[in-house]
């Protein structure tokens, strides 16, 4: 297993473990969703050190910590990430119609 594909798994176990969002994961850390995607799902081909400090600093960790043989059982976020709105469930009064052009004039 090399050092990137450990690094995405340590990534998703956090998310998991925090129940964070990949959108929240990326705000808390500070980069892009697309970038903290790629990172997780294993498809960098190199991660920068600068990178990798981001990714423990999150989690109150050291780089050496997040890469080591074993995660810490105890993480804790750095901050609070304020919530997507996948966690909140849209409460609707009736069924969803589009409006058509000629009414919405």
């Amino acid at each position: 297993m090399g050092l990137i594909h450990t690094i995405s798994l340590r990534m998703r176990e956090l998310r998991y473990r925090h129940g964070f969002t990949q959108e929240e994961m990326a705000e808390l850390i500070g980069i892009s969703i697309r970038h903290y995607q790629t990172i997780e799902a294993g498809l960098k081909k190199e991660i920068w050190l600068g990178t990798v400090e981001m990714l423990a600093h999150a989690f109150n960790l050291e780089p050496w910590e997040l890469i080591g043989p074993e995660l810490p059982e105890q993480t804790t976020p750095r901050f609070n990430v304020s919530k997507s709105s996948i966690h909140y469930q849209r409460q609707r009064k009736g069924p969803y119609r589009k409006r058509s052009r000629e009414n919405s004039r």
